[in-house]
C-alpha cells in the first residue's frame, strides 16, 4: 500500500505537489523514497491524489500528481467530542482512537468534578494535535482532525452548543436512547449532520451542570446500566453513532 501524507501545497492545475519538513524527511530518509515511487497525498479537505515522487531534496520532496478524487474515509456525520479533561494520558487515548473512529474535532474542558488542573496547556495542545495528525495518516482519514485548547468551565461548553445540529449529553443518571435521538435529528439539507458528544471527566457531572446542558439545548442520553470510565464513554458513544448512521458498514 502506498505511503500516505498530508500537504496543503497541492497545485492540481499544474499537476504537482510538495512535501516539506518532517514528512519530507520521513519519506526521503526513513522510508528511503526513490524517484518514481508512488504515494497518496491528501490536501486535508477530503481530496486525495495519487502522486509520483519527481525530486528529493534535504527537507523537500516534489511530486507529480494525477487528478484528485474525494476521500471515501470521511463519515456522513461531522462529530465533535467535548471531553471532560481526564488524568494522565487518557486524553491522548481518546484522541488517537477517536480519530480512527471518525471524529473530526476534539474539545477538552474543565468542569466542577475534574481531577486534572490546567498546566502547560499550549505545550500539550501541540502534542495532542500531532497525535491526531499521526492517527489520521495511519487510518487513512481525508481531513486533519483538530484538538482545541481546553475550555475553562462547563458554562463555556454550553455556550458552544448553538454550533451544532444535535448535542448529546452523556449523563450517568440516564436519558433517552441514543438510537431514538439520532432518529429525531434535524434534516440538514444534504450536508453532514453537525453532532456534538459531551462526556465527563472521572468525577462525572454536577447536577447543576446537567441542568445547564439541557437548558442550553443538549439532549441527555443514557449509556446503559453500567458506569463507563471517562476514557471509555466518548469512544463507546462515537462507535455507536457511527454504527447507527451507517458509517461502520
Amino acid at each position: 500500500m502506498p505511503h500516505r501524507y498530508f500537504t496543503t501545497e497541492v497545485w492540481p492545475a499544474e499537476g504537482r505537489a510538495v512535501l516539506r519538513g518532517s514528512d519530507a524527511h520521513h519519506l526521503a530518509r526513513v522510508m528511503r523514497a526513490r524517484i518514481g515511487d508512488k504515494l497518496i497525498l491528501c490536501d486535508g479537505n477530503a481530496i486525495e491524489y495519487t502522486a509520483t515522487v519527481s525530486s528529493i531534496g534535504e527537507d523537500l520532496v516534489e511530486c507529480a500528481i494525477q487528478e484528485g478524487y474525494p476521500s471515501t474515509a470521511e463519515p456522513s456525520v461531522e462529530v465533535t467530542l467535548l471531553v471532560g479533561y481526564p488524568k494522565q494520558d487518557k486524553l491522548e487515548q481518546i484522541i488517537r482512537h477517536g480519530v480512527e473512529l471518525g471524529c473530526s474535532h476534539f474539545v477538552p474542558f474543565f468542569s466542577r468534578y475534574c481531577v486534572a488542573a490546567p498546566k502547560k496547556e499550549e505545550q500539550k495542545n501541540v502534542r495532542y494535535n500531532r497525535i491526531a495528525y499521526e492517527a489520521a495518516k495511519q487510518c487513512g482519514r481525508g481531513i486533519l482532525p483538530d484538538v482545541a485548547l481546553p475550555l475553562p468551565n462547563f458554562g463555556a461548553v454550553c455556550r458552544t452548543f448553538s454550533q451544532y445540529d444535535l448535542v448529546l449529553f452523556c449523563y450517568e443518571c440516564g436519558g433517552a436512547p441514543l438510537r431514538q435521538l439520532l432518529a429525531q435529528a434535524p434534516d440538514t439539507a444534504g450536508r453532514p449532520l453537525r453532532l456534538a458528544i459531551v462526556t465527563g471527566a472521572e468525577g462525572g457531572f454536577a447536577p447543576e451542570e446537567a441542568e445547564a446542558a439541557t437548558a442550553a439545548g443538549a439532549k441527555a442520553v443514557g449509556l446503559g446500566p453500567r458506569i463507563l470510565r471517562c476514557e471509555t464513554a466518548p469512544l463507546a458513544v462515537l462507535a455507536a453513532v457511527m454504527t447507527l448512521t451507517g458509517n461502520l458498514e
